[in-house]
């Protein structure tokens, strides 16, 4: 993967859309709202674990892992959120693994993807996504609001990702309620847990916050847990000898 991953992946996302059909809508898969479950559980650190089996910078992850035994393995220890990479190209993900996920368990799923258009909004509704992820960096604010206030009109929450300062500002701006921080860099895809540390002194008051990528360890999720209602956690839950033993890890008590 180039140096300027973002751009190439968008450039991808633009072909794959134009190919996309707008699909009829189905209903809505009945779950809790995840902004209101962080809000009434802000005892522990929660955790959306994510079945993801390669990514750019990694390579191949886990390839030969059952999606919805790992998923059912989450929701049975106390995962808040499952979330599905559905990107193939990139991620080895599928909107297939989605459908089959989501209905699989009964806490809400997120589709993880570069979303761009009203269509992948749809067809994640479609496969059962109770949660979709906008990606600041991706979009402009315009565009940002605009698909934002499309999933939220759909009944669809979303998880609206921020790597610095003017991404986070955009974010409240448009009044998002689940506010990502990823401590990866889109661009160059280093990671540094300091962006949350250092973004969190700008959060306000009413939104959900969550913490993304680089967080492996108890105590990696321990400096996070002061100032987050929850942390994205994939490759670390993929790798690990015992899940069930690592997400227990992870859910660091607030209390």
């Amino acid at each position: 993967m180039s140096k300027s991953f973002l751009p190439t992946i968008l450039e991808q996302k633009e072909k794959e859309v134009t190919g996309l059909p707008m699909e009829e809508l189905k209903p809505l898969r009945q779950t809790y709202k995840f902004y209101d479950f962080l809000k009434t559980h802000p005892n522990k650190l929660q955790l959306i674990a994510e079945v993801k089996k390669a990514s750019p910078s990694l390579g191949d992850i886990n390839l030969d892992t059952d999606i919805v035994t790992q998923a059912k393995t989450y929701e049975a220890n106390g995962a808040a959120m499952i979330s599905v990479l559905t990107d193939e190209l990139f991620f080895k993900g599928d909107i297939d693994y989605l459908r089959q996920i989501s209905s699989q368990v009964s806490i809400p799923t997120l589709a993880k993807d570069f979303i761009i258009d009203e269509k992948q909004i749809v067809r994640s509704r479609n496969a059962g996504a109770t949660v979709i992820l906008l990606i600041v960096a991706a979009l402009s604010e315009k565009r940002l609001k605009e698909l934002y206030d499309f999933a939220i009109g759909l009944g669809l929450e979303v998880l609206v990702e921020t790597h610095n300062l003017p991404e986070l500002g955009v974010a409240h701006r448009i009044g998002a309620n689940i506010i990502g921080v990823n401590n990866r860099n889109l661009v160059t895809f280093e990671t540094d847990i300091n962006t949350s540390l250092e973004l969190s002194t700008y959060f306000k008051g009413k939104p959900a916050y969550i913490s993304e990528s680089a967080l492996f360890t108890a105590e990696d999720a321990a400096l996070v847990a002061p100032y987050f209602n929850g942390i994205l956690v994939g490759t670390a839950l993929m790798t690990a000898d015992n899940v069930a033993e690592k997400i227990k890890e992870l859910q660091i008590d607030k209390g």
